[in-house]
């Protein structure tokens, strides 16, 4: 059933007790004279199978304006993402597919996906600890990329919904999984905010020395999902500096500076203005698949890292995050392969990813912030997807 289609139509069916015993999830409010009229899914079903002896399902979490977010546990994927756009209707503005399946069978794994234990791309699949060097899985070419062959964004996670608002994702990732020392406890917790944020809480021990860089991997397009292209959306990144990558999209070591260059989005501007130069970084990445090294943060808490506006809703997304990197993404590598939920393919360049993060290879780059993780510390971190309408 296409999950589009159908995505607005019903009251919001919640209860507090498992999702394994709903039969039908819904989004939109019954006395919402603004909400188009779709269900978020034809059946809950859809999201519910078992997979490595666990069960898979679908959540929904809600704020007092409206705002609904559809987490799956099976790689803690954000699923949808409804924001009320300048005319007052919601707007889904996440990629993804409306059943399970379809996100196994998918030739893109990260539509939505929690990533880890290594975010982005460790090179040659390799690294040392304590003189010690530990091998991975190589995914994309020579390198690691995203944990691996089996990431986390093909786990099933433990999950406790926690009222309406809060949903609680954990997981405990082997030692020696893809290659990582340790037995790495990680917890994900997902808050829909009556501010209109969606906050992600991050945390993970270890027994054993490791190394850690979890993040989300939504694709977005703040015009609606099938609404064409993301290149005339605004966007503008907090960062005078980024780090320039090889053709295999490793970074170089350098940290270079974004003036004079097709990487200055200090001020707001759209993501096709330069996406085409003749500029050797863009070719290596086919487009923006970059680490941008944000700006210290002049105070305490998160750090605003981005502000991204739909040029045809008005929906402007805010990024804040503690972490000292940004990867921007333009879906450069979308090839319309597969079918998503509003029906229409996943073409070319229709989405973005805004991924908060530590650098890619910090583990063999020692000038880089370092994602080392000791037993008795916690890895710690929190990212924030904050939602208005551009004034």
């Amino acid at each position: 059933m296409n999950l589009f289609k159908l995505f607005f139509a019903f009251s919001l069916v919640l209860t507090a007790a498992s999702c394994n015993n709903a039969t039908e999830t819904t989004i939109g409010t019954e006395n919402d004279s603004t909400a188009k009229t779709s269900t978020i899914l034809s059946s809950a079903t859809a999201f519910q199978q078992t997979m490595d002896d666990k069960k898979t399902d679908l959540y929904v979490l809600k704020n007092s304006s409206g705002m609904q977010a559809a987490i799956t546990n099976y790689g803690g994927r954000l699923v949808s993402l409804l924001v009320r756009d300048k005319d007052g209707k919601l707007t889904d503005v996440v990629i993804g597919f409306d059943s399970v399946q379809l996100y196994q069978n998918s030739t893109e794994p990260y539509f939505g996906s929690t990533i880890g234990r290594y975010g982005n791309r460790i090179a040659k699949g390799k690294f040392t600890l304590d003189s010690k060097q530990y091998t991975l899985a190589t995914n994309n070419g020579p390198n690691t990329l995203h944990g691996g062959k089996k990431g986390f964004q093909f786990v099933v996670w433990d999950a406790k919904q926690m009222g309406d608002s809060t949903l609680e994702l954990s997981y405990l990732s082997k030692d020696m999984e893809e290659g990582f020392p340790g037995n790495l406890q990680v917890k994900v917790i997902y808050t829909l905010t009556n501010d209109n944020e969606l906050k992600l809480d991050y945390e993970a021990t270890t027994d054993k020395k490791t190394v850690v860089n979890l993040t989300n991997h939504a694709f977005f397009n703040l015009n609606g999902q099938g609404s064409g292209t993301i290149n005339n959306h605004l966007l503008m990144i907090n960062a005078d500096s980024y780090t320039p990558v090889d053709s295999t999209l490793i970074p170089t070591g350098k940290i270079e500076p974004v003036a004079n260059t097709a990487f200055d989005f200090r001020s707001p501007t759209m993501i096709g203005k330069n996406v085409d130069a003749n500029d050797v970084q863009l070719k290596n990445g086919k487009g923006y698949d970059h680490n941008f090294v944000l700006n210290a943060n002049k105070g305490a808490g998160l750090n605003s890292a981005a502000i991204i506006t739909g040029d045809k809703t008005g929906i402007e997304m805010e990024v804040l995050t503690q972490e000292p990197g940004l990867q921007f993404y333009g879906g450069n590598f979308m090839q319309s392969k597969n079918k998503m939920k509003d029906g229409g393919m996943d073409n070319f360049r229709t989405a973005f990813c805004l991924e908060t993060q530590h650098f890619p290879d910090s583990p063999n780059q020692p000038a880089f912030p370092s994602t080392v993780l000791e037993p008795g510390k916690i890895y710690k971190t929190s990212s924030v997807y904050r939602f208005s309408i551009k004034k």
